[in-house]
Formats: C-alpha cells, structure tokens, sequence
C-alpha cells in the first residue's frame, strides 16, 4: 500500500486509463489518471511479472459495482481511492482488498455521526467541531474500505459497520480492516479478507469509471 499527492504523482499513460478519463470532466479525469498511475507503480514495485504480462501493463477494468479488477490477473486484488489531491492505492496477492482516504470536512452535524458511530456518537459529538470531524473521517474510511474489500460498495450499507472511534484495527464478516493512523496524518484506512483466497475475475466490467471506483 502506498500514498502520494496528485501534483506529485505522474499520471498513466496506458492506453486503456486514457480512454476512460476522456469520458470524465477534466478535474476528475487528473484524478483518475493519477490514481491508476499510483497503482501501475506499485503493480510494478510489489509483483513486476514476465516480460509482455505484466500486471502493470493489464487492463483495470470496474466489475458492475465499480470494484476496479485486473483483467487477465484474477489472483491480485487493487484498491485505489482519492480525496481532495490525496491518493492511496493498494495491491494485495490472492485476496480481495479495499482502501480508502478521507480530507475530513470542517466540521459534521449530529445526525451524520450519530448514523455513522451509533451507541459511539456522544463520544465524537462532545469534541471540539475539528477534531469531531476528523474522527468521523478515520471512521469512514474503515467503514468504507470493508465495503470496498468485499466488492459491495455502498449497497453495503458501511454505515452500519461498527468502528468504535480510535480504533486501530478491527473485524467485519470475514474481513480484517486497519487504520493507518500512526502511518498518515490524512485519514486512511485498508481492509482485506482474512484468509487468503483468489479474488476472483472483474464481472460484466462497465465502459467508463463509476463513483465506487476509487
């Protein structure tokens, strides 16, 4: 797993990543070229593969969910997620796994943390606006990148996951999920299953990029 800046990160050229950002606005289409970048490179990094099939070189294409997948290569899980010119992306060998970064906002109202933290809010809710909102944050993305592991995306319904507010580390179903809060000073959070196992193949993979593929 690995983080970058966007303004720092050089963007893919892969024929593929280039022809699904022309579809997107050009704001967004930056972001998208910059995070299957950060990707390529640790694809390249953690597992460099024989010359001509490179995972790095493979197509990534969304399952109908948006759950990015490397075609040709069922057996490597990818995640990559960005957030105001904040990028991390994950790779991991045979299993599944989701990630995810968050910019907290300004502040959170009431309602928005009592939904995501439940019997946890008052705890959240009594701190400074700040500080309440990153909280909120750290716990999103825990939440968020369970869903992501298990390719379910918000039909998941990650608010219903229970991160209690600090934590480090926990469990969901049968997946593991971290918080990298000694490691990022944004909040950033990596999940994956706990027993290995192939991911599994992209399936009925969409033309273009969906909100879940991050």
């Amino acid at each position: 797993m690995t983080t970058a800046t966007a303004d720092r990160t050089a963007p893919s050229t892969h024929p593929d990543d280039r022809r699904r950002a022309a579809a997107l606005p050009a704001w967004r289409a930056r972001e998208f070229l910059a995070g299957r970048g950060l990707v390529r490179h640790l694809l390249a990094t953690v597992r460099p593969g024989p010359a001509g099939a490179e995972p790095a070189r493979a197509e990534i294409v969304p399952d109908r969910r948006g759950k990015p997948w490397l075609r040709g290569h069922p057996g490597i899980g990818i995640s990559v997620s960005h957030s105001r010119g904040v990028l991390a992306a994950g790779v991991a060998r045979g299993r599944a796994l989701g990630v995810d970064v968050q910019h907290p906002e300004p502040a959170v109202s009431a309602s928005f943390a009592r939904r995501l933290l439940g019997a946890h809010a008052g705890r959240v809710t009594a701190l400074p606006p700040a500080a309440a909102a990153e909280e909120v944050a750290w716990v999103w993305t825990a939440q968020e990148a369970c869903v992501k592991a298990a390719g379910l995306g918000l039909a998941g319904r990650p608010w219903t996951i229970d991160v209690p507010p600090g934590a480090r580390s926990g469990r969901w179903r049968d997946h593991h999920w971290l918080s990298l809060r000694d490691h990022s000073t944004t909040p950033l959070s990596c999940a994956f299953a706990r027993t290995a196992g192939a991911p599994g193949p992209p399936a009925a993979p969409h033309p273009t990029p969906s909100k879940g593929e991050r």
